[in-house]
């Protein structure tokens, strides 16, 4: 997995494909981090949580963030996110 999240409905989805991927359940992944269900679900639909929460749970999934700087999205990105241009 190489996804770049730029807000926090990016990052949900990836979790849950991660999590999944990896055959855990959110009730899985609560128990590994020490965190309540609750937190799993907010994390998954990109909801607010503490920044502790996430690497706790990024920990159980084997996943590391990596910060570069940020850019502009290139039109191939824009597409993929949003679907083409009905004109085109």
């Amino acid at each position: 997995m190489n996804d770049i999240v730029r807000i926090p409905a990016d990052l949900g989805p990836m979790l849950k494909r991660a999590r999944k991927a990896a055959g855990l359940s959110i009730t899985d992944v609560a128990a590994k981090a020490g965190r309540v269900r609750d937190v799993i679900y907010r994390l998954e639909s990109g909801h607010d949580t503490s920044v502790a929460s996430l690497f706790a749970v990024l920990s159980v999934l084997q996943l590391n963030i990596r910060l570069e700087p940020a850019r502009m999205p290139t039109l191939e990105e824009v597409k993929e996110r949003f679907g083409a241009d009905e004109d085109e």
